[in-house]
């Protein structure tokens, strides 16, 4: 099963096995990082999914115009590689993903 590693604001490091055809979002909010909340439950609503795609961005599709609006409200700088949580989900070519979650998320 391919895995995710979180690096949480206070720097502490938390890998998760996600099944494929899973949201980053909902693996972070099963497996209890409190640093994702996830507000809207995953219909890209919200930004308090907010992370910082640090490996296989260019393996992600490109954010949809909504995905791009609802970055825009979000709490934390929007770099090039922000993404919301709940629209990247896991496939096998994605193993190993490494994201920094943004400090702010309401």
């Amino acid at each position: 099963m391919p895995n995710v590693t979180y690096i949480c604001p206070d720097g502490e490091r938390e890998e998760v096995e996600v099944p494929v055809g899973t949201s980053i979002m909902k693996a972070a909010v099963s497996h209890g990082i409190e640093s994702i909340v996830g507000d809207c439950g995953g219909s890209a609503s919200c930004a308090t999914c907010h992370v910082y795609v640090e490996s296989h961005l260019e393996k992600l599709p490109p954010k949809t115009v909504n995905e791009d609006e609802m970055l825009s409200d979000a709490a934390s700088e929007v770099l090039p590689n922000s993404r919301l949580g709940c629209q990247v989900v896991m496939r096998d070519d994605l193993a190993s993903l490494v994201v920094r979650v943004a400090p702010e998320q309401w």
